[in-house]
């Protein structure tokens, strides 16, 4: 029992200090852009995507934080107050544990329905390994399948679950903090760059760059149609071990901006985040 009780603490230290960078960067970008001091509805908003969590984070009008359910003891709260540059904003900060990049790979691939998974590049056979756990990871037999590959990531992150119990859910039933204003303008981060600049629409060499989800959705189209055997010609700075889920990352990564996060999610940049 009191194994079971240390890990808990660290799984909850390490889910406040994930939410403490999510704040850190969407501070810092708003900093740099000059907007600190300013309405939170001049203000951006910041999406960063890790391997085993994504942390979303942006400032909402003191109604919505007003609304902010109440959660039981020992969870953080969704709403941090700060006060900057004389201005006092309500952040809505979230840490969506598990739908990390790393971590959807694992459930993508569990959730498929026969030996084989359409998000895996035709020619590969092999295992993934996450969580001290194998996951089978085996193309199918006609290759990799964007649609079919979109409907596994649907399932990860759980959109379709009627498991919202407030007035407006992100995905896996979590408050999405009111939407509003501080979401008009989003910036997205970590892996969502690192993809983005492997698959060739964003340069590597620069710091950030204009992205729209349609970016995410041609890059995920044209790797699903890729084989195993031409990825690297293509895809020359991916590691080769993750090779053959290029299609799986893109997709996911698209589905997570115009699924997970919704309408009221208008992505602006893709940032590099050192």
């Amino acid at each position: 029992m009191r194994k079971f009780s240390c890990i808990l603490s660290i799984i909850l230290l390490f889910s406040l200090f994930l939410l403490y960078l999510a704040c850190i960067l969407q501070v810092t970008i708003n900093y740099l852009l000059g907007n600190l001091g300013k309405k939170y509805s001049n203000t951006v908003g910041v999406v960063d995507l890790g391997g085993g969590s994504v942390q979303m984070a942006y400032a909402i009008s003191e109604t919505d934080a007003a609304k902010a359910p109440r959660l039981s003891d020992g969870e953080d709260t969704y709403v941090k107050e700060m006060f900057l540059m004389g201005t006092k904003y309500y952040l809505y900060v979230h840490s969506y544990l598990h739908y990390g990049l790393l971590a959807a790979r694992a459930e993508m691939l569990d959730a498929s329905e026969d030996s084989t998974n359409p998000c895996i590049l035709a020619g590969y056979d092999g295992v993934y390994e996450y969580g001290g756990k194998d996951h089978k990871a085996s193309a199918s037999p006609s290759g990799s399948n964007m649609e079919e590959c979109r409907r596994l990531a649907l399932n990860a992150l759980k959109v379709n679950e009627s498991t919202c119990t407030h007035m407006k859910c992100t995905f896996g039933g979590i408050w999405n903090g009111g939407g509003g204003d501080g979401q008009k303008n989003m910036f997205v981060a970590s892996f969502f760059f690192d993809r983005a600049a492997q698959a060739g629409f964003v340069d590597s060499t620069v710091p950030a760059a204009k992205v729209q989800p349609s970016d995410f959705e041609n890059a995920a189209k044209r790797a699903c149609e890729t084989e195993l055997e031409n990825a690297k010609s293509i895809y020359s700075s991916v590691d080769d071990n993750d090779l053959p889920y290029i299609c799986m990352d893109l997709v996911y990564q698209y589905t997570l901006l115009v699924d997970g996060f919704g309408k009221s999610f208008a992505l602006e940049r893709v940032v590099k985040v050192h």
